[in-house]
């Protein structure tokens, strides 16, 4: 397993299909590669699996505060290693309206060193900066814990100071 992704380090850049479901029902499919995204602070949200009680629970969280990041420039992607099929099915049923990344292969994953045997991944939470810089983590050793929504907002407004 690769070494864990550090604070203050630049975030491994990677390049994964995803898709984004518009506020019309719309889906959009397209690439989503890290570095690309340099400009705004970015929130990465690792999960397990699409549907799970768990990772539903986490990512309707963020979707609730969607607009709240939004307004702070920032954005938040969803990466699971689901396919972009169960991904698509996932975000129509809990009108999840931020990209869903699928990493299958577990290429970022492994890349920020979360992989675990058994699940997969271990659920994590990056929040990086517009340099592309990590500036706070969190990454779950119980797979059933997620840090909420405010938490995470509380981590890019500490950005800006």
């Amino acid at each position: 397993m690769a070494k864990l992704a550090e604070i203050g380090t630049p975030a491994p850049d990677f390049t994964l299909p995803g898709l984004l479901l518009g506020s019309d029902g719309t889906v959009t499919r397209a690439d989503y590669t890290l570095s690309a995204a340099k400009g705004r602070p970015l929130v990465l949200a690792f999960y397990p699996g699409d549907q799970s009680k768990v990772c539903t629970a986490q990512l309707c969280s963020y979707q609730s505060e969607l607009a709240e990041f939004t307004e702070m420039g920032a954005e938040v992607w969803g990466i699971s290693p689901q396919d972009l099929e169960s991904h698509e099915k996932f975000a129509l049923k809990e009108r999840l309206e931020f990209p869903l990344l699928a990493d299958p292969g577990l290429v970022s994953a492994k890349a920020f060193g979360i992989t675990a045997p058994v699940l997969g991944l271990r659920r994590a939470v990056f929040v990086i900066d517009a340099e592309g810089i990590i500036r706070w983590k969190h990454v779950a050793v119980v797979g059933a814990t997620f840090q909420s929504a405010s938490v995470i907002r509380e981590q890019i407004v500490a950005l800006a100071a």
